[in-house]
């Protein structure tokens, strides 16, 4: 070995054996979602110690049902605030699919196909999503104040021109999805726990959802504007495409999560679904993403969900009042804000 070789690896070895470990700033810096992960893992140990009940399989299985149209929503935040914007609308697209979806069909073709009706709420979800995006690029507004336009447009003309009465029937494949479950058990009480199949569609959703952030180039283009919209056009990046992309992926998974709500529910009720944005939103800054954008990961916004469920539909069983959760919500928002805050500044 040559000395030029003999001495740089010294001075590799030496740097090596000179650089500090990294610190809990710089692990939760890469790691946001830990500090999630850990709020649920309390949690847990929280309630199971005050309710034994809760260590159930019957459980998860609720909470998966309560999670899966939150996670629809929430994915489709996260793809929003990754690109530097947000959409406060998405639940109303969802109000306005479910229902005029559902009463179309009632109406004009009760045995249509559930496949079918799930992709005409897809595909409604989509062109609504995409006027967001459309008027966002072309007024060259925040996004914050043309969704809260719209979400009241859409949800204007839903209880307007479409209806505003309760569906309590409602078409047979939908109801029929809605009765079918992947596992199902009688618990020592005599309940019926049951997996719902619509959990199948929130593992489809995260799936993709990843794979487009992380494995295609429209995934590096939302990350890249959300970081500077400038330097990403620079890059070569279209910004039109990027925003039709982001509000458009919004409003598929809305239209998704609407239709499976009723399925679930078998209820089409217009008043529903609305009202739910801060926690959706609040799921997706729990697991890591900034509002700023250029951030967050599907993995995150699952634990989020995750955490803001548990909040909402455990806490009642170890005596907590239903008005403390939004209090506890707001503190762990706070508490991960400002973690988030010194992961940055020290990171």
């Amino acid at each position: 070995m040559s000395m030029n070789q003999t001495m740089s690896s010294s001075n590799t070895a030496e740097v090596a054996r000179e650089a500090p470990p990294l610190n809990w700033r710089a692990k939760l810096a890469r790691n946001p979602e830990w500090f999630t992960a850990a709020l649920i893992v309390v949690t847990c140990v929280i309630v199971a110690s005050i309710n034994p009940r809760f260590l159930q399989w019957a459980t998860l299985f609720d909470l998966l049902h309560s999670a899966t149209t939150t996670s629809l929503f929430a994915l489709g935040t996260l793809v929003v605030l990754a690109s530097g914007g947000i959409d406060v609308s998405f639940t109303a697209i969802g109000a306005l699919t479910m229902y005029a979806i559902t009463k179309a069909v009632f109406a004009w073709w009760p045995d249509a196909p559930f496949a079918l009706i799930l992709l005409t709420g897809a595909v409604g979800g989509i062109l609504l999503g995409m006027i967001n995006g459309f008027l966002v690029h072309r007024l060259q507004a925040p996004s914050l104040i043309v969704t809260i336009g719209t979400q009241y447009l859409f949800r204007g003309i839903l209880l307007t021109f479409v209806g505003t009465t309760f569906f309590m029937n409602i078409p047979h494949s939908m109801d029929h999805f809605g009765r079918i479950s992947l596992m199902a058990y009688r618990t020592a009480d005599g309940l019926d726990a049951v997996l719902p199949m619509s959990v199948l569609a929130l593992v489809a959703g995260a799936v993709l959802t990843w794979w487009l952030l992380n494995r295609t180039m429209m995934g590096r283009g939302v990350y890249a504007m959300g970081g500077s919209a400038a330097i990403a056009e620079r890059l070569g990046f279209n910004l039109r495409a990027i925003r039709l992309f982001v509000f458009g992926y919004t409003g598929f998974l809305a239209g998704v999560a609407g239709i499976l709500h009723v399925s679930i529910n078998r209820l089409a009720n217009p008043f529903d679904l609305v009202g739910s944005e801060l926690d959706v939103i609040a799921a997706v800054i729990l697991g890591g993403a900034r509002i700023t954008g250029g951030s967050g990961t599907v993995v995150g916004t699952l634990l989020g969900v995750a955490l803001v469920t548990l909040i909402n539909n455990v806490l009642i069983l170890v005596g907590v009042p239903s008005t403390w959760q939004k209090v506890i919500i707001g503190a762990f928002i706070l508490v991960a804000g400002t973690l988030f805050a010194l992961r940055r500044r020290g990171g």
